[in-house]
């Protein structure tokens, strides 16, 4: 029922990426990301639908076929299966929530 950040596992999945899952409920899961400047989480799609809330710095990011800056206090909805890409401006800290839960996470920690 509660989660405590400085109490969860990080994983550090490379290029300046590192994510802590903080919970997963029946219909959903929350991540908390943390990214350095200009790295970048890859063009992708799921089928799951996404939510996302900027807490400090900001993402160029790239939904569908729009492009938008997002600065902290900004947030960002993902229709299933849209191509995304995401790249931090600055130092960057954001949740995201997906429903269903999501299982699959590709990005693989760099060797």
């Amino acid at each position: 029922m509660f989660c405590y950040l400085d109490k969860l596992d990080e994983k550090d999945i490379g290029g300046g990426i590192r994510l802590k899952a903080i919970g997963s409920g029946e219909n959903m899961n929350v991540l908390h990301w943390d990214m350095a400047d200009k790295s970048t989480v890859p063009m992708h799609q799921h089928p799951e639908e996404q939510f996302g809330y900027v807490i400090k710095g900001g993402f160029q990011m790239i939904i569908g076929d729009q492009t938008a800056i997002l600065k902290a206090g900004d947030s960002y909805f993902i229709p299933p299966n849209v191509p995304h890409e995401f790249t931090a401006i600055g130092d960057t800290e954001a949740i995201d929530v997906f429903s269903p839960v999501r299982t699959d996470f590709p990005w693989k920690k760099a060797q």
